[in-house]
């Protein structure tokens, strides 16, 4: 594909993205004012001051940062995401948990007003995948132009992955309150933590024998290149068959291959995992690629990005029209120029 095919593509998942947004508004902003309403005015925990400066969503006491903080956390988000094509979502939503202090402010209304408080987790989740969505678009794009993208094995993952982002929307909206979000959240980072452990250890390197040749291949081929030496031609992705039972690709000259049915399956539970905890999936996706498929990192980060973008997107379509889940624009327009800026550094 050409850049200016690429280029028309981003504009138009941008131009859907700000579709959905406008569509939303009235639904999502009647459902807001409605919890709003219902909270009990003062100036004590879990209580409303209407007299209080606007915050987040425009809730009238609740936290709000200088707009520069939110662009700086937005660059980091963007650079840890599309340098391994993992984590994006995890620090994300660490920021918004911790940094911005969404959570300790949401966990306030756990008595008060369990409706907000449920309202607060679902902004939460979705405002984390916004960031991830744009991140994993440029970082398609630009792994795709490097030939780094493995696109079956990545649409095979996003074709399971799209059942699990509506799903698990459609199931769980308005029904988690914050600290069971975040007790979830811990377990997660927390299995994944022991899956990347295990990946240090003899068994898991054994595994890989595969990956560590093609990454061989790849960074001598980039030494040779350098030196102005003549190249194999077998450079990137190659695909070389596709079949309902086996695909088979080869990166820099070293041979890869693939039950469709694995990645399907894969990208289903990623997603609904993702989905639910608020994240782009990147963080299992990459483990998933390495360790069970055993490809090469050089390649992971790139197929990891697109199955990411593909359920980001329907994930936020499916919060925000289906289920009318509420965001702040300031917070996640501010966020997005840093995620931008940080995608490309």
């Amino acid at each position: 594909m050409t850049r200016k095919v690429w280029l028309v593509l981003g504009v138009a998942v941008l131009i859907a993205f700000a579709t959905t947004v406008i569509l939303t508004v009235p639904a999502y902003a009647g459902k807001l004012e409605e919890a709003i309403a219902k909270t009990p005015q003062g100036t004590g925990l879990g209580m409303i001051d209407p007299q209080a400066a606007p915050g987040f969503m425009g809730i009238p006491g609740a936290p709000k940062s200088f707009l520069l903080w939110y662009i700086l956390w937005g660059i980091w988000v963007g650079w840890i995401f599309s340098s391994v094509g993992a984590f994006g979502g995890v620090m994300a939503g660490v920021g918004h948990i911790t940094v911005f202090g969404l959570a300790d402010y949401g966990k306030t209304f756990k008595d008060t007003n369990p409706t907000l408080n449920k309202l607060l987790t679902d902004s939460i989740r979705v405002c984390n995948q916004y960031l991830v969505g744009l991140s994993a678009l440029i970082s398609s794009i630009t792994y795709w132009r490097m030939g780094r993208l493995v696109m079956p094995l990545a649409l095979c993952l996003a074709g399971g992955g799209i059942l699990g982002a509506i799903l698990i929307p459609i199931l769980t909206a308005g029904k988690v309150n914050l600290s069971n979000y975040i007790g979830y959240f811990g377990i997660v980072v927390f299995a994944v933590a022991g899956v990347l452990f295990y990946e240090t250890t003899p068994g898991g390197q054994a595994k890989r024998k595969a990956a560590k040749a093609a990454a061989k291949a790849f960074e001598d081929a980039n030494i040779q290149k350098k030196q102005g030496g003549a190249t194999t031609g077998n450079e990137g992705v190659q695909v070389k068959s596709w079949g309902f039972s086996r695909i088979v690709f080869t990166f820099y000259g070293v041979e890869f291959s693939f039950n469709p049915i694995w990645p399907i399956i894969g990208g289903f539970v990623i997603s609904a995992i993702s989905a639910f905890i608020g994240v782009g999936g990147g963080f299992l996706y990459v483990p998933f690629l390495t360790s069970v498929a055993g490809l090469p990192m050089f390649i992971v980060a790139g197929t990891s990005a697109l199955a990411v973008l593909v359920s980001m997107i329907t994930s936020i379509f499916t919060y925000m029209f289906v289920k009318s889940v509420p965001i702040d624009m300031v917070l996640i327009g501010s966020e997005l120029i840093g995620i931008f800026i940080g995608s490309i550094l």
